[in-house]
């Protein structure tokens, strides 16, 4: 099945009064290039490309439009963001675009009313992000042999971050080597992060019990001005 990726240049080409935050706007998905199909968005928006720090917004898509479900501060990669479909792994660069969400996980049980298919970290559960690995960008449990533990994330020693997260789909699907591995939206650590978003943890919490994946929930990564441009894969 083709799928639409849409830049991240592309996703949040807002201009002049749009970008600068007019009241009059309309709602921020409806200024989107694609919002993945479904009635559930988030979106993550920093002021510019070299920006540590932003927004996240949760919206939902009912018969009146799009609507504010909740909103955070988000924090993104130590050297910034990156466009998504030419990024390089090991890059402290949060990749922009538009990605589904294809799971939940974490260190501590699900918070009450969550939907999403959640998986718990335990003592045997590692991300692999060597690129000679066969299960690279993927959870292995445990370690296989072909994916160095210097080359994979050992989950459970990021007890702060790693205690709920969502799977954001960057590189996922059919991962090509080199771009990136281990991308997702979890709960603040103590700064910016290796590439990845992260909001405070009741914010966390409180997306899980809202995402529903039957409403096929994705998120937008992107600055506040950029090129149009779509391509496809």
């Amino acid at each position: 099945m083709r799928r639409l990726l849409v830049t991240g240049s592309a996703l949040l080409a807002l201009l002049g009064s749009v970008a600068a935050g007019d009241p009059g706007a309309a709602p921020l998905p409806e200024r989107l290039a694609d919002t993945g199909g479904g009635s559930q968005l988030i979106t993550a928006v920093a002021p510019s490309e070299g920006s540590t720090t932003g927004t996240l917004t949760w919206w939902e898509r009912r018969r009146g439009g799009w609507t504010e479900a909740g909103s955070a501060p988000a924090r993104f990669g130590a050297n910034g963001l990156a466009e998504g479909s030419t990024r390089d792994q090991g890059t402290n660069t949060t990749p922009t675009g538009l990605y589904d969400l294809p799971y939940a996980f974490g260190i501590e049980e699900a918070p009450a009313g969550t939907g999403y298919p959640y998986r718990r970290v335990n003592e045997r559960s590692w991300w692999c992000q060597d690129n000679a690995a066969r299960s690279y960008n993927r959870w292995v449990e445990p370690r296989p042999a072909d994916c160095r533990a210097d080359q994979a994330e050992h989950l459970v020693t990021y007890g702060t971050q790693y205690a709920h997260a969502l799977v954001i789909g960057f590189n996922y699907e059919r991962p090509v080597r080199g771009r990136g591995a281990g991308i997702f939206l979890h709960v603040d650590g103590a700064g910016a992060t290796a590439g990845c978003v992260s909001v405070p943890a009741a914010s966390m919490s409180r997306i899980l019990a809202w995402a529903d994946p039957g409403r096929h929930p994705h998120i937008a990564i992107g600055t506040r001005s950029g090129r149009t441009a779509v391509t496809r894969y």
